[in-house]
């Protein structure tokens, strides 16, 4: 039996990834068998399908996360008719990922979705809207309250940063979205996003300490953005750092860790364990407007994700791509 995904593969001229057939035996090993709805594209999908050192092996089916059916298992946490999503773990970098009609995955890498959430919702989460859970949880771990004042979200339009600011705002927090989109402005209030201000204003390098502006931010954009961030956060503050937009590099010096006793927390959403992903995907199921998740996600069929993939990096992107891999 085949079925169709969307192959990349190392080629003369460079990468190439398009839509073919596949045999099922392909797929392989895990105890899991999932017949896949969506999937949807991330901005380390843009990196893996432009040969960014996230692939380990060629051919490689992409799709860092999915959510589906189960059809077979041998995992008895599982049985035929859960409904599953998986978010990382070695998806797209060591084991065929969620760009394809089925996949086989190891028991321990899927999680029961809650019945709020239908699989199409689940992706328009997917692993940005999930690591900005995850985010909003070392936040909280840090004692940051709506009380303490502002939280900044960085790279306001994108998938981590639109989702980050609808937790926020339905959490009581007051947000203040920091995007290169200005024209967006409409989409992110209404997301619940309390005033905007321009990128450039944190893009550029600047001083070790600023103004204390917010008391916590979630910042997807490392480098002089996350410097500045750090710089301009209030006295026991706390900073999640998540992503590396505009580079992994961190220019800063150690003056707002020790005079403003401000906490740096790093966030995985590859290799989180387990029961943190219980919790992300529990409090997502319960804190998330699901009205707010829809207006972030368009939908797109497997060809057109080189394309977005593609825009994602150039920060063309607006909230989440959801893919229908039977499309």
């Amino acid at each position: 039996m085949t079925l169709k995904a969307l192959v990349t593969e190392q080629t003369s001229d460079g990468m190439s990834t398009v839509v073919r057939e596949v045999t099922e035996d392909s797929l392989g090993e895990g105890s899991v068998t999932v017949a896949v709805e969506w999937s949807t594209v991330n901005f380390k999908d843009g990196l893996a399908l432009a040969g960014k050192r996230i692939m380990q092996t060629y051919p490689m089916i992409g799709g860092i996360d999915f959510a589906g059916t189960v059809e077979t298992s041998d995992d008895p946490a599982f049985k035929p008719g859960d409904k599953v999503v998986a978010n990382g773990w070695g998806l797209s970098q060591t084991h065929n990922g969620g760009y394809s009609q089925k996949v086989r995955v190891p028991g321990e890498w899927l999680v029961r979705l809650d019945d709020r959430f239908s699989t199409r919702d689940a992706m328009a989460v997917g692993t940005a809207g999930y690591t900005a859970m995850l985010c909003v949880l070392a936040l909280e771990r840090g004692g940051i309250t709506p009380e303490n004042g502002d939280v900044l979200v960085t790279g306001a339009s994108g998938g981590v940063g639109s989702i980050a600011i609808s937790l926020l705002s339905a959490l009581g927090y007051r947000v203040v979205a920091s995007t290169g989109r200005l024209s967006e402005e409409t989409y992110l209030r209404h997301l619940g996003a309390s005033y905007l201000i321009d990128r450039s204003t944190l893009s550029a390098p600047g001083k070790s300490l600023g103004i204390e502006r917010w008391a916590a931010a979630i910042d997807s954009i490392g480098s002089h953005t996350l410097a500045n961030v750090l710089a301009q956060t209030k006295y026991r503050g706390v900073v999640a750092a998540c992503g590396l937009a505009q580079g992994m590099d961190l220019p800063t010096t150690v003056a707002p860790f020790i005079l403003r006793n401000v906490t740096l927390a790093g966030i995985d959403s590859v290799n989180a364990p387990r029961d943190v992903r219980f919790l992300a995907w529990e409090r997502l199921s319960r804190d998330l407007n699901l009205d707010k998740l829809s207006a972030t996600a368009v939908e797109i069929g497997l060809s057109e994700v080189p394309r977005v993939a593609a825009a994602i990096l150039k920060g063309e992107v607006r909230g989440r791509t959801v893919v229908n891999v039977n499309s």
